[in-house]
């Protein structure tokens, strides 16, 4: 099958920076593993950029394509250049379209809908995580409102929506977008860098839980410290990169680490700042648990990472936090606010030698199963053909879990 990724805001050649590059690139890789044809378009945001096509070691294209200046732009600042990336497309397409397009975030679903609907290719739409969610846990954010118009008209316009957890599901058919075309695709892990076995990163205290930025609103850091004043000799491990970047000087760093100190295990909480994606699992296998305690979170990809390395997660239920963590099985799922519950799961978590080996072994198992990169190529390949493409292979089926 000759599949157009549109990702017009998150290039997979940043996957190393971009969560939603990351996910774009893991895909295709998986996709082009099952013998398919992958090509992914993201916006020009750098004159440095190879222009053209470039062939990936993975195996899949990526051609820059000249929509606006050449530098990074937010989504809506890109806005007015989706008519150009559009026409692009058209042209790109003129003489050898593809089978399917497939669209990553909300401004390229519009760019993806408008290319589909002139050449009369099946669109699939993948939103990541939704503006109408978002407003319930932002700030007073401006924009939002205006974008969730918008992803309702592209998912009502798309052949198919590949949705990224069950709230997304509901939130999309409370919006009017049928339910006959929203599948639930959640996004995956590398099983085989994400391993239970290899190195782990030295620790000095008896216990380590290590948690991920970056350090959003919605991510209550402040509570999971809370939970560590509970457990004597336990040490929290906060990775990340803070929203301005610099460590030393970032206002809710400052913040959390007055909190600690006041609860009195200041010394016991490490700002690890950025780590890279290679470190992470090396930094995971150290841990005795990891805390996911989001108030909002679409993926789950860090608990994914987690359990991955047959780590126990202790992790609020919300978005795909409560598809990945099964309950009393891989980990303990908490209610968002609850600060009491949650110092109570991790405690009771920590102090468990036993549960933690049983949720360990069950949340490898999981992920194995239900998350590897190759089981989500497989599931998004039947969104494919369910919204209309023709597979030119046949991809084999695997057990749901």
């Amino acid at each position: 099958m000759k599949i157009a990724m549109v990702s017009a805001q998150a290039s997979p050649l940043n996957e190393a920076s971009d969560p939603h590059g990351a996910h774009v690139a893991r895909l295709s890789s998986a996709l082009c593993g099952s013998g398919h044809d992958v090509t992914v378009y993201t916006r020009c945001e750098s004159s440095s950029a190879t222009p053209g096509r470039v062939r990936t070691g993975s195996g899949y294209d990526v051609v820059h394509v000249p929509a606006g200046p050449a530098r990074p732009l937010a989504e809506e600042q890109a806005l007015p250049h989706i008519g150009a990336f559009a026409q692009f497309l058209l042209h790109e397409w003129a003489a050898a379209p593809p089978d399917v397009v497939h669209g990553h975030l909300w401004a390229s679903g519009m760019v993806s809908v408008l290319g589909g609907r002139r050449i009369r290719v099946p669109v699939v739409q993948t939103f990541h995580s939704l503006a109408a969610a978002e407003m319930r846990h932002s700030a007073g954010e401006t924009g939002l409102g205006q974008r969730g118009k918008v992803e309702v008209l592209v998912g009502k316009e798309a052949a198919h929506v590949a949705a990224v957890n069950s709230d997304e599901v509901a939130e999309l058919i409370k919006a009017g977008v049928s339910r006959a075309k929203i599948t639930l695709v959640p996004g995956g892990v590398d099983i085989d860098a994400f391993i239970p076995e290899g190195s782990r990163t030295r620790r000095d205290r008896l216990y380590r839980v290590v948690t991920a930025g970056p350090l959003l609103p919605h991510q209550d850091v402040e509570a999971v410290i809370t939970a560590l004043s509970k457990v004597d000799e336990a040490e929290l491990v906060v990775a990340g990169l803070p929203e301005s970047g610099r460590l030393h000087d970032d206002p809710e760093v400052a913040r959390l680490k007055r909190h600690a100190e006041h609860l009195g295990v200041g010394e016991r909480v490490v700002f690890a700042g950025a780590v890279p994606h290679s470190a992470m699992p090396a930094l995971l296998r150290s841990a005795d648990a990891a805390v996911c305690a989001s108030s909002y979170e679409p993926s789950g990809a860090f608990a994914l990472e987690a359990m991955a390395c047959g780590v126990p997660v202790v992790a609020t239920r919300v978005g795909g936090l409560a598809d990945v963590v099964v309950h009393g099985v891989t980990g303990l799922l908490v209610p968002p606010g609850e600060p009491e519950s949650l110092s109570w799961a991790l405690r009771s978590l920590l102090l468990d030698d036993t549960l933690r080996n049983e949720f360990g072994v069950a949340g490898r198992d999981r992920v194995t199963a239900r998350y590897s990169w190759s089981r989500v190529a497989a599931d998004v390949l039947r969104v494919y053909e369910r919204a209309g493409a023709v597979a030119a292979t046949t991809v084999a089926a695997h057990p749901a879990w």
